[in-house]
């Protein structure tokens, strides 16, 4: 069954038990053998310090009543590390009512300010998305080198682009990654990470769904239960203007909403910023006082 948080604390416990090694967690092995791939219940609880009954309830979701200090001591005898720690948290958090999460279905929007800030930076490709991964908005250089097949208009459309849809069923974004599988495992552990923090979104459930449904590679993914934090990485990208590039992508997150700005980058003076400058050049040459942009051809 695929969830996005509501029930996903015990999911995520028997993951990291079943992945942590007795040898790992400082188990003498025994003589008799072991049917589970992980740790068993009862050697968890007993390096936690809690009962067995207390740890099972836990992962069977019959109880969600663990304190800061239980949380705190599964996620050290399970090896965590900080960022899975923290999800931890987040998932063993007090439920509020579901229906008073209801406003988080609501559709996403953009400070216009900060739609003013993409446009100030035309030489440096720049995205912002919201936590389930949907695209508010990009600059001319951002739509251009991810997602040029894409209608530039479309983040202002009723369905926008979606960044976890593209990757796994867009053969066309697909194809821009080099280093698809990293991509693939970051953006899987984002939407983990956002399923923890707002459990009862409708919106998100049905876009993890239909990627499930549509993407056995997206299901086996959801299924491991990644988590993730990081704010820098180097992405190699098969541009189908410019070739092979690798550009630096640096996410901040802005105070809205759980909005994340991407951005992309070359130091100067090296093939990858010379490949950047070129495609804002196609950009140029495209866009013209002759050729006015979809929303002008509108008014």
């Amino acid at each position: 069954m695929i969830t996005t948080g509501a029930n996903d604390l015990g999911g995520f416990l028997r993951s990291r038990r079943e992945r942590l090694t007795p040898a790992a967690a400082g188990i003498e092995p025994g003589v008799t053998h072991r049917r589970v791939p992980g740790l068993r219940r009862e050697e968890l609880a007993e390096l936690a310090g809690v009962s067995v009954g207390y740890y099972t309830r836990l992962e069977q979701g019959a109880d969600d009543s663990a304190s800061a200090a239980v949380i705190d001591a599964l996620a050290t005898a399970l090896r965590l590390d900080p960022a899975e720690h923290e999800h931890l948290r987040i998932l063993a958090a007090p439920r509020r009512p579901r229906q008073s999460a209801r406003p988080r279905a609501r559709r996403t929007t953009l400070r216009p300010s900060v739609r003013e800030l993409l446009a100030a930076m035309p030489g440096t490709p720049a995205i912002v998305v919201d936590h389930r991964a949907d695209v508010l908005a990009w600059n001319r250089l951002g739509h251009a080198l991810l997602a040029g097949h894409v209608d530039f208009d479309a983040p202002d459309t009723r369905v926008r682009p979606n960044i976890a849809r593209m990757l796994f069923l867009d053969p066309h974004h697909r194809a821009l990654y080099r280093d698809w599988n990293a991509k693939a495992q970051v953006t899987v552990a984002a939407l983990h990470q956002a399923g923890a923090r707002y459990p009862a979104d409708p919106v998100l459930e049905q876009l993890v769904g239909r990627l499930a449904a549509g993407s056995p590679e997206f299901a086996r993914m959801w299924a491991r239960r990644p988590v993730r934090t990081c704010s820098y990485y180097l992405r190699e990208l098969d541009h189908p203007v410019v070739g092979r590039v690798t550009l630096a992508n640096e996410t901040v997150t802005l105070p809205d909403d759980d909005q994340q700005m991407g951005l992309f980058y070359a130091p100067p003076g090296t093939p990858d910023a010379d490949a950047l400058t070129l495609l804002a050049r196609t950009l140029d040459r495209h866009l013209t006082p002759e050729t006015p942009s979809r929303k002008e051809n509108a008014r």
